[in-house]
């Protein structure tokens, strides 16, 4: 069973990715960029790192482009091999393509912009490997 993170300070947003992804594993919500970073080395003190990680761009305390930085350097420090990184997937409502070359720049996986198309996200998390 996948263990998957879902980042998101939209209430809406975080019960439909919760209600869609928990088909595909075990999840954890969390509403801000800290808690996210806490979550995350939690997991990794926990040897029950997060497979999938689905992480929005516009939050508050940290956003997510930050901690997605945050989430690779943590796995680099910890030596963690490319196959068990955790797979993210941003998420936005936001069309700036500055933003998203540069959450690509720092090792995100996919991209997928709100409202979330299922269908769109299902091709989405087969591409990564998820399911």
């Amino acid at each position: 069973m996948k263990k998957i993170l879902i980042v998101e300070d939209d209430m809406v947003s975080r019960k439909f990715l919760n209600k869609f992804l928990k088909q595909y594993g075990e999840c954890d919500m969390v509403v801000d960029g800290l808690e996210a970073i806490d979550a995350y080395l939690l997991s990794i003190e926990d040897e029950a790192p997060y497979d999938l990680i689905c992480l929005d761009i516009m939050m508050p305390k940290i956003d997510g482009v930050k901690v997605l930085k945050a989430i690779r350097d943590l796995e680099n420090e910890n030596n963690m091999s490319s196959e068990s990184r955790a797979k993210i997937i941003m998420t936005t409502a936001l069309g700036d393509a500055q933003i998203v070359k540069t959450a690509f720049d720092f090792g995100c996986d996919a991209y997928a912009s709100k409202p979330i198309d299922i269908e769109k996200f299902k091709e989405v998390l087969e591409k990564i490997g998820i399911i």
